[in-house]
C-alpha cells in the first residue's frame, strides 16, 4: 500500500528541492550585499580623519560581527545581521562622538587663548560654539549607550533562538522515529495479511 504513494512523494521533495535552489543564491545575495553595505560604513569611517582613529573597540566590535554574519546560516542569519548592524551604527556613533569631543577639546583652547588674545564678542562666540557642540556629544553618547543595550539584548536573545532551535530539532527527530515504526508496523501487518490469503486460496 505504501509503495502506491511513492511517486507522488519523490515528486514533491524534487519540487521542494528546486524552489530551495532557486531562492537560496537570492537570499545569499541579500546576505552578501548587507556584509558589503556595512562594511563600505566602516571602510567611510577608516577613511575620514576626523574619525580614522576613534572608537577603535567599537569598530572591531563591528567587524567581528560581520564576520559572524558572513559565516551565520540557516535561522542564524536574521539574529547576525541584527547584531551586525547594532555593531555597525554603535560604532559609526562611538567614532563620530569622538571626533566631536576632539573638535570641543580644540574649541576649548581656542576659546582660552581667544580670552586673552581677542575681545569678549570673539571669546563668547566660541564658548557658545562650544557648548553647543558639548550638547550635540551628550547627545551622540546617550544614543551610543542606548545601541549597546540593544546589541546585548540581540545577544541575549540570539542564545534563547538557538536553545529552541534545539528543542524543536529533538522533537521532529522523535516524531520522525516514531512515524518511521508506525510505517515498519504496517508494513508487517500488510505482509502478514498477504501471507494469510495466500495460505486461504491454497487451502481453496
Amino acid at each position: 500500500m505504501n509503495r502506491i504513494h511513492e511517486p507522488s512523494a519523490t515528486l514533491l521533495g524534487a519540487a521542494l528541492l528546486a524552489a530551495a535552489l532557486v531562492l537560496a543564491p537570492a537570499h545569499a545575495q541579500d546576505g552578501d550585499a548587507a556584509v558589503m553595505q556595512m562594511s563600505q560604513q566602516l571602510a567611510a569611517l577608516d577613511a575620514d580623519p576626523d574619525t580614522a582613529s576613534a572608537a577603535a573597540y567599537e569598530r572591531l566590535q563591528a567587524r567581528q560581527a560581520l564576520d559572524a554574519l558572513a559565516n551565520a546560516r540557516g535561522s542564524q542569519k536574521d539574529v547576525a545581521r541584527y547584531v551586525a548592524e547594532r555593531r555597525v551604527r554603535i560604532a559609526e556613533v562611538a567614532a563620530r562622538t569622538e571626533a566631536m569631543q576632539r573638535r570641543i577639546d580644540r574649541l576649548e583652547r581656542t576659546r582660552s587663548e581667544l580670552i586673552v588674545e581677542a575681545s569678549r564678542r570673539d571669546a563668547a562666540e566660541a564658548r557658545a560654539e562650544a557648548e553647543r557642540l558639548r550638547i550635540q556629544a551628550r547627545i551622540q553618547a546617550e544614543e551610543a549607550a542606548r545601541l549597546r543595550a540593544q546589541a546585548s539584548s540581540s545577544a541575549e536573545a540570539m542564545q534563547d533562538i538557538e536553545s529552541t532551535l534545539q528543542n524543536v530539532a529533538g522533537a521532529e527527530a522523535a516524531r520522525l522515529k516514531a512515524a518511521r515504526a508506525r510505517e515498519a508496523e504496517l508494513a508487517r501487518q500488510e505482509a502478514e495479511l498477504l501471507r494469510q490469503a495466500e495460505e486461504a486460496s491454497g487451502d481453496d
